[in-house]
């Protein structure tokens, strides 16, 4: 399972991603710049570069809180602040494992997502740079 790390309004999220075909997908596009939008008053979306594969997927997911998708027939991110009945062709990418409660903002946001190894390199050169 790998971690990766959202970055939103200058706020940290972490998540832990899955491991299935679309997950690799996902993680093998990082680092992204996304624009998170609101669709349906319980998810945040934004359109990815590339089509994930989903050779090994579900067929379709019922969301929680928290979870970090990917909706096949748009090709697009959707991360739920609210939790959303089954839908067809909705796959489990991960889930956010802290910071879930930054996804309920009004309007559209930027977000950039890195694999969290990246990010923690970042970190040590800033500390490095102040000492």
């Amino acid at each position: 399972m790998h971690s990766i790390t959202l970055l939103l309004g200058g706020k940290t999220l972490v998540a832990s991603l899955e491991d299935n075909s679309a997950s690799r997908d996902f993680l093998a596009l990082l680092p992204l710049e996304l624009e998170l939008s609101d669709y349906g008053a319980s998810e945040k979306i934004a359109d990815l570069p590339k089509k994930l594969s989903t050779l090994d997927v579900p067929s379709g997911h019922s969301a929680k809180v928290g979870d970090l998708t990917y909706y096949a027939p748009w090709g697009n991110l959707a991360i739920f602040y609210r939790d959303h009945g089954y839908a067809q062709g909705l796959i489990p990418l991960g889930r956010i494992d802290t910071g879930k409660e930054l996804m309920k903002f009004s309007g559209k946001q930027e977000i950039r997502i890195e694999k969290s190894g990246l990010i923690e390199s970042k970190q040590l050169k800033s500390h490095s740079n102040k000492e």
